[in-house]
């Protein structure tokens, strides 16, 4: 199979900026030592720009995907309420064909979901080859609000968990190597995972719900339950940390992707997302001599008819 170059991607993330967004593998990580008001010196419309060129990348390095039929991405959004993941999954991804992208959203696990592991349902929507996967929330919500709400747990049938205090420690360590060798298979097998975790201060989120408030069009997205799950905003923040400590590999690393200003956030994501497609080294199929004959063949009846 042949490699057809995309074009360069000049204006790629520089590689200082990508280590500070990363969660290193290996090491303790806190929330709060991640800046959300973070841009790298960058100036809006600066932005705008690069991300335009990153859909256009992407639409090239999408289509080629598909076309090699080999590999497989599976993006992950994590982020608390208002942080932007809807926003940045329409503007990043505006580029890539329908055909070769879908998008899942995870909510409450209904009673079927309930009767299976937790993954089950992750794992029917992994994507297949050539295509990009994008999950809207996660498994990820099975160790970060299930941790923070643990009561949730007692609806789920799991084995040995029949009061909020059997889900210790050990409990969630044993989700966290769940995940990671859930991850480690996928990578193993052809899927590339990349994790956002859109880091969204609480300043700002308090002004983005009362902007929800505030303007009739995104009523619909308000809810009071959203304060509800603010004030346990210390709560996720633990949560979050423990999630980026014990599943950021080598494999599958965190990006934490600072969220208080949304142009520099879908730079951010279009240009990792880019990255980690370049890496795969895609290409077209390429055609044998016999097949390279059919298709000679076809273009002398073709030009007979002209």
């Amino acid at each position: 199979m042949a490699v057809v170059p995309v074009q360069p991607n000049r204006q790629a993330m520089k590689k200082e900026v990508l280590k500070k967004l990363t969660a290193t593998p290996g090491k303790k990580h806190e929330v709060r030592d991640f800046d959300a008001d973070y841009t790298a010196g960058m100036k809006k419309e600066a932005a705008a720009a690069l991300l335009q060129k990153n859909v256009e990348t992407m639409t090239q390095l999408q289509e080629r995907l598909y076309a090699d039929d080999r590999h497989a991405v599976l993006v992950v959004f994590q982020a608390m309420d208002a942080a932007g993941k809807d926003g940045t999954i329409e503007h990043v991804m505006s580029g890539v064909n329908p055909q070769g992208c879908q998008v899942f959203s995870y909510k409450r696990p209904s009673s079927e979901e309930l009767d299976h592991g937790y993954l089950w349902r992750i794992q029917k929507n992994v994507p297949e080859r050539g295509r990009i996967g994008i999950f809207n929330r996660s498994h990820y919500e099975d160790v970060l609000v299930s941790r923070v709400h643990p009561e949730l747990l007692l609806g789920a049938q799991i084995p040995g968990v029949n009061d909020v205090n059997d889900a210790d420690e050990a409990f969630w360590e044993r989700r966290y190597r769940h995940i990671n060798d859930f991850e480690r298979y996928l990578t193993e097998t052809g899927t590339t995972v990349v994790k956002f975790f859109l880091n969204v201060s609480k300043e700002e989120q308090r002004r983005r719900l009362l902007k929800r408030i505030d303007e009739k069009e995104k009523h619909w997205k308000f809810s009071a339950a959203d304060l509800k799950e603010r004030d346990l905003w210390d709560d996720y923040m633990d949560a979050y940390s423990k999630m980026l400590t014990n599943t950021s590999t080598e494999y599958a690393p965190w990006y934490v992707i600072p969220a208080d200003h949304k142009w520099f956030m879908r730079y951010a994501v279009g240009s990792i997302i880019n990255r980690r497609l370049e890496e795969l080294k895609t290409s077209y199929p390429k055609l044998d001599k016999a097949a390279e004959a059919e298709l000679a063949e076809c273009r002398k009846r073709l030009e007979k008819e002209g």
